[in-house]
């Protein structure tokens, strides 16, 4: 990660029209920590930066959030539906994982692979709870794509959640279909 230095920072701010009051209210921090920084008087905690350069990113509009790449309206089971007609769904939509969904709040996700992975003869007469992943990963809609992408390296899906209904889904193939 290459680190914006003190120029850097004071030039993005001017080319986007932004005072360091402006600025100092979008990363939630003060004018003086700005006009010190800038100044380079003074050396911010990564976070302090961080929360700077987030600013300034959603200023210029280049912070992808969840509610851009996510898949919504989103089709889901209920965990008491049987395997089988969970299949039916996945097959009819094209899509190899469903979420589980009760009372609009995420309960779990189901794919092939979990189907594949019972040994029983008979596991298209299971309901989906005894077969689904309950590892689930949740972001709210304003989440950006650098905290969705982390979820994707240990979570088949993240879903989208605002208060406490599922609005969204994503997978890797939504996030390399926005990158490119």
């Amino acid at each position: 990660m290459d680190l914006p230095t003190p120029q850097d920072l004071r030039e993005r701010r001017n080319e986007l029209g932004l005072t360091q009051s402006e600025l100092a209210e979008r990363a939630d921090v003060s004018q003086p920590l700005i006009a010190r920084i800038e100044g380079g008087d003074v050396d911010p905690r990564l976070s302090t930066l961080r929360r700077i350069v987030t600013a300034l990113e959603e200023a210029e509009g280049g912070i992808i959030k969840a509610r851009d790449l996510m898949n919504s309206p989103v089709v889901g089971v209920a965990p008491d539906d049987s395997v089988h007609q969970t299949k039916a769904v996945m097959d009819e939509k094209g899509y190899s994982q469903v979420p589980v969904i009760r009372d609009g709040a995420p309960q779990g996700l189901i794919g092939n692979s979990d189907i594949r992975q019972r040994p029983e003869e008979n596991v298209g007469d299971l309901p989906v709870a005894e077969v689904m992943n309950e590892s689930i990963a949740t972001v709210e809609p304003d989440a950006p794509i650098d905290e969705v992408d982390a979820y994707l390296n240990h979570n088949a899906a993240v879903m989208v959640v605002e208060d406490g209904e599922t609005i969204g889904v994503i997978t890797e193939a939504d996030i390399a279909r926005t990158v490119s």
